[in-house]
């Protein structure tokens, strides 16, 4: 049966040959093509440092490690997003703050976030949902005002611009991070990236993947034994991405606006094709945003976000990989041994009622995206 995902990535024989060639040399992992993939990124961006790891989760695990968020402390995310961006605190004993959702955009609501702190509060970390920037410069405004630290989750937004500006320059935020996984914008397989303009951050970051360890002479904190000396100078973990994984991230990156120019385009074909459907309400994009569409967000009206379920089953029958994104994360059974309760993000919660992701990726063809439509024709 014919089947098309919600996402896919998209790998040509340019990809392939990066990956042989680094198979070929003497390095597999800690050689040039890590430094390379970072410079490029970190170019791309517009951003001082990027630093890769070897997976999202990692990165957002050492983004907040590095600016400083620990035992007992919150932060402010929110719901509406991969369970990582919250985990990422709990790891470091942090508690999330999670405050509710724009009902459009499906991003946190900025008018919110000041009502949520607590005095015990050092972080804010925001979701680009679905590729669509958060308003940063009202973020970056309360941040300053309370002096906390600020993260954006830019997993979905790599190729998205804020203000004009690439999503990941950090000109409102301390660290921004992208994943790599294969249905994002670029992949190299699994991994992940921080960028950030803070040289203290930056170095932080290269410790933490590397369990807390420098070589670097100057750094060191007792002396040295001898040329072979190291020192492990906090617990770090093995994050490392591999060189496979940076030489193919080298060549995907070369490819990304034409990446996302199609998904724009994908966009724009769905948003005509179904604007006269009564059902369903389609994505917005503000005046500030250029969204990168890693997903495109049909929301369900009236009736038929009741027969979401039903929807959802027969379009799967139909062959198409149709997915929610997400489930509020407070309402995953770990958050609601930790005390979290349903009814906390009530936009949230009726978002989640009425989403439902259709496919959109680079590599469909036409007669994809006419299948597409003519399937949530037929069912809605």
């Amino acid at each position: 049966m014919r089947f098309i995902p919600y996402g896919w990535h998209y790998i040509d024989d340019e990809d392939i040959e990066a990956v042989v060639e680094v198979l070929r040399s003497g390095y597999l992992t800690q050689g040039p093509k890590l430094s390379e993939f970072e410079r490029a990124l970190a170019q791309y961006c517009g951003a001082r440092f990027a630093v890769c790891f070897s997976s999202g989760t990692a990165a957002l695990h050492a983004a907040y490690f590095a600016l400083g968020l620990g035992e007992g402390d919150k932060f402010i995310t929110t719901p509406i997003t991969f369970a990582a961006t919250a985990n990422a605190g709990l790891y470091l004993g942090a508690r999330p703050i999670f405050v509710d959702v724009e009902p459009d955009t499906g991003n946190i609501h900025p008018d919110l976030i000041e009502g949520a702190l607590t005095d015990d509060c050092r972080l804010i970390s925001v979701v680009h949902y679905a590729g669509h920037p958060v308003d940063m410069e009202r973020i970056w405004s309360i941040a300053r005002r309370y002096n906390l630290k600020v993260v954006e989750d830019a997993c979905h937004a790599l190729g998205a611009r804020y203000r004009g500006e690439p999503v990941g320059c950090c000109r409102y935020s301390d660290a921004a991070v992208f994943s790599f996984h294969p249905v994002k914008h670029i992949t190299t397989a699994e991994g992940g990236a921080v960028l950030t303009n803070n040289e203290e951050v930056y170095e932080k970051l290269l410790l933490f993947r590397n369990h807390g360890i420098t070589r670097n002479t100057k750094k060191f904190l007792y002396p040295s034994h001898g040329p072979w000396y190291y020192e492990m100078q906090f617990l770090g973990y093995n994050y490392r991405m591999n060189e496979l994984s940076a030489a193919l991230g080298i060549s995907q990156l070369r490819k990304l606006d034409l990446f996302v120019r199609r998904r724009r385009e994908i966009a724009s074909y769905y948003s005509e094709a179904l604007s006269d459907l009564k059902g369903v309400m389609l994505p917005v994009e503000r005046d500030y945003a250029k969204s990168s569409y890693h997903l495109y967000v049909l929301r369900l009206r009236g009736d038929f976000a009741h027969r979401k379920g039903e929807i959802f089953s027969r379009l799967r029958e139909m062959g198409l990989g149709v997915q929610v994104h997400y489930i509020p994360v407070y309402l995953h059974p770990h958050y609601r041994r930790l005390g979290y309760t349903p009814g906390l993000c009530p936009a949230a919660e009726d978002f989640y009622r009425r989403v439902l992701s259709i496919p959109i990726y680079p590599a469909m063809s036409d007669d994809d995206l006419f299948y597409v439509v003519d399937c949530l024709r037929k069912v809605l």
